[in-house]
């Protein structure tokens, strides 16, 4: 008899904390919502732990069904929970990463306005994302899905008497709900032809229809519509323009959602749809190339960018990119390998970030930081360690994960490899740049901003007072970078290849679920020994070793001339930069998409009284509905009110009337009845 594992209980737990807090919350000591928050969320991991280890005993795929939730005719879905090697992994990697991120917050946070409404988002966010990669059907995904949207629109915005905060927050929920559309319209589509969202009867009815040569049928429109849904949700071209604004709220936050667990759910949910995408070549080349061209597209911007979280927020779209790419190509457990081992070096980057910035004040420009690794010893290695691990040195789990991307391009396509090593270059460079300004040199800064963390405390950093002030996090912060240290150097040992010497266990753990991955159209014109097969290609442990020493060169090469140019010889940056001129000013102001965007888009709908909806719904619709409207509505409630005179007679006369109107209406209906 299979075992009932209460599935419902990881994501609840979550939200009773959530509940408490958000209802009691104000009255509790700091310590007491500390203590709500954590107690709930360390309970999910302890129960998703529980979980893992009876998870070899269990039938796959292991479904729970709690309740009956909808019937419409033939369509019913149920309120239950999906379990099975993939939705284990993000089980584990959203309540593993999201109880360090909590326990990092407590420290982070201690000192702020709102403490118990922010662990209450927290709680919130968590049973939501939970939600989602439990579901066992769309609908419930995408009940998680909006969720997430809704706990990130209120942490990005959590400072909303911070003008920047509150558009943040307005940006990310908008252009969140255009993908949501294309997402909703998919699942139109699923339930118009397959009479279901659950997961098994889709990919039921999927497996028995053929691949999609020649043209666009049902499938390609629904994995394109999906892939609208995961481009807005993890932030892909053009709908990645959410991600840098997010940055203006906290930044465990940054970690958290924005690394970590929610902008990953559109590459989960492409991944579970695997089956629907490989019978849609067109559909799956679409993914590849939007996950190849924001990769590169991101990485170059983050090159200019001199505020420390912008350039982790570029890093973090442009490693997304690499997750599309994979799954573009088919290799859907490479893309969830790279997943996993990005929440845990981009998570520990993101709260390395944190813990710089409560050192200096709220500052975020690197420009006025340096030499800091004298003074946050810990910051320092831990983010040396996350930083190596994002570069692709080996033996950092960075390396085994990105590795195996670009080797499962290269069987498809040389140009997807081709940019893909390029953008491996590129993030090397950014990223020990950013190691050289922060940490090396000699320290830049003046007053802390108060950018974020610290505003308005009166906290000085000017001269050798200033360095005196600069200080170490608190233990309750370090820990977190520790753990998620030690992760992000052995995480990827799970996943060594057989040309180094392993077997690819996390692979193979994942085989069940991706069984079937062929590149649909990938075998097409390529000679036959680099043909897939399955899971895992089929070439020489030569030619496998070429390519990676390439990715390993790439990464040395973007190392060596950070180290030139930051370090080295640090005005060379300046000089390249007027060289460069206009275009240097293009890649540094983000090649001014946002601004074409509102050209394009913000007001001619939404901004000033030239915009459609402005006349169009607000001046025509809104408006004369409330206005026109009641001036309608007061002459005819005047004229209506006198049938309310107090004459009994008269009321016996509007009784009359009335039942003469409904008599005559009954004949009527009647003799054309009997004409017919």
């Amino acid at each position: 008899m299979t075992p009932h594992l209460h599935l419902w209980l990881i994501p609840v737990l979550p939200l009773i904390g959530a509940a408490i807090n958000c209802l009691l919350g104000r009255r509790f000591s700091r310590r007491t919502v500390v203590s709500v928050a954590l107690g709930f969320c360390g309970a999910a991991f302890a129960w998703a732990l529980l979980v893992a280890a009876r998870f070899p005993s269990l039938g796959m795929p292991h479904v729970e069904n709690l309740a009956p939730w909808i019937r419409a005719g033939n369509f019913q879905a149920d309120f239950a929970f999906y379990l099975d090697q993939l939705s284990l992994v993000m089980l584990l990697v959203v309540t593993g990463v999201g109880f360090l991120i909590h326990i990092y917050s407590v420290g982070y946070m201690w000192d702020e306005g709102g403490f118990f409404r922010f662990f209450s988002y927290l709680n919130l966010f968590m049973f939501f994302m939970l939600t989602l990669v439990l579901a066992n059907n769309y609908l419930l995904m995408f009940i998680g899905w909006e969720g997430v949207g809704l706990a990130s629109y209120l942490l990005i915005g959590f400072w909303f008497t911070k003008d920047s905060a509150a558009s943040a927050g307005k940006k990310a929920f908008i252009v969140n709900r255009i993908g949501d559309f294309g997402f909703l319209i998919g699942l139109f589509l699923m339930i118009k032809h397959f009479g279901s969202l659950n997961f098994e009867q889709v990919f039921r009815n999927v497996s028995g229809m053929e691949v999609e040569k020649a043209g666009a049928g049902l499938l390609t429109s629904i994995g394109l519509l999906l892939m609208v849904g995961a481009a807005g949700k993890s932030a892909q071209i053009p709908l990645y323009v959410w991600l840098p604004d997010a940055m203006e709220g906290p930044t465990p936050v940054s970690a958290l959602i924005h690394a970590a667990t929610m902008v990953t759910a559109g590459v989960y949910m492409v991944a579970r749809s695997h089956i629907i995408f490989e019978r849609a070549p067109f559909a799956l080349m679409v993914v590849a190339i939007i996950g190849t061209l924001t990769a590169l597209f991101a990485a170059t911007i983050g090159v200019a960018q001199t505020d420390i979280k912008k350039v982790l927020a570029y890093s973090t779209i442009s490693q997304l990119g690499y997750m599309f790419m994979a799954c573009g190509v088919a290799a859907f457990s490479a893309a969830i390998f790279h997943l996993m081992t990005h929440a845990f070096f981009k998570g520990l980057l993101f709260l390395a970030a944190g813990s710089v910035i409560h050192a200096v004040d709220g500052e975020q420009d690197m420009r006025r930081m340096g030499g800091l690794r004298q003074y946050l010893p810990w910051t320092f290695w831990t983010m040396t360690a996350a930083t190596f691990t994002i570069a692709g040195i080996p033996p950092l789990a960075g390396f085994f994960s990105k590795d195996e991307i670009l080797w499962r391009a290269s069987r498809v396509s040389l140009v997807y490899w081709g940019i893909g090593i390029f953008t491996a270059l590129l993030t090397s460079f950014y990223m020990f740049r950013l190691w050289f300004l922060t940490f090396f040199g000699e320290y830049r800064g003046a007053e802390g901003s108060g950018a974020e963390h610290g505003a308005g405390r009166g906290f000085h950093l000017h001269g050798d007072h200033g360095r005196r002030g600069i200080h170490e996090s608190p233990t309750v912060m370090l820990v977190p970078l520790v753990i998620l240290a030690v992760l992000s150097v052995i995480g990827g040992w799970v996943g060594v290849p057989g040309s180094l010497g392993g077997s690819n266990r996390f692979d193979k753990f994942l085989s069940p679920v991706f069984r079937a991955t062929i590149p649909a159209g990938a075998n097409e014109g390529m000679p036959p020994e680099a043909r897939t097969e399955g899971p895992e290609p089929a070439a020489g442990r030569r030619q496998e070793l070429a390519y990676t020493a390439v990715s390993v060169g790439a990464a040395a090469l973007g190392l060596f001339l950070a180290w030139l140019l930051y370090y080295r010889r640090p005005q060379l940056p300046q000089q390249i930069a007027e060289a460069l001129g206009s275009f240097y000013h293009a890649v540094a102001n983000k090649y001014y998409v946002d601004e074409l965007y509102a050209i394009l888009f913000v007001k001619p709908l939404v901004d000033g009284s030239t915009s459609i909806l402005w006349h169009g719904i607000d001046e025509n619709v809104i408006d004369a509905a409330f206005n026109d409207g009641a001036y309608n509505a007061r002459h005819v409630s005047d004229a209506v009110r006198h049938m309310q005179s107090g004459n009994i007679r008269s009321y016996a006369g509007w009784v009359a009337a009335g039942a003469a109107v409904v008599i005559a209406y009954m004949v009527w209906i009647g003799s054309m009845s009997g004409i017919r």
